[in-house]
């Protein structure tokens, strides 16, 4: 190969890295939170347990409710936003 290929290949190896570390957390940014990480958080949150937890389709958005237990037996529940992660 003569170098100005081996120069090109490298310049394009290296923008497609560059690219890879600016759009893949942009898109995990755009997908929203996983069901995992909304009962993490709600947990965290609210210093409960959740105990039920499922996708609801709310006017074509995605929203987790959560069923959450804390030490003293209150029950209550939480709904959380997949895209936004705001929890009511």
């Amino acid at each position: 190969m003569s170098r100005r290929f081996t120069s090109l290949l490298a310049r394009s190896r290296l923008l497609l890295v560059l690219l890879g570390a600016v759009l893949l957390p942009l898109s995990a940014a755009a997908a929203g939170l996983s069901m995992d990480q909304a009962v993490k958080a709600a947990e965290q949150r609210y210093h409960a347990r959740v105990v039920k937890a499922e996708p609801q389709n709310d006017g074509g958005r995605t929203v987790y409710v959560l069923r959450l237990l804390n030490e003293s037996g209150k029950v209550w529940t939480v709904r959380v936003d997949a895209a936004s992660g705001a929890m009511q």
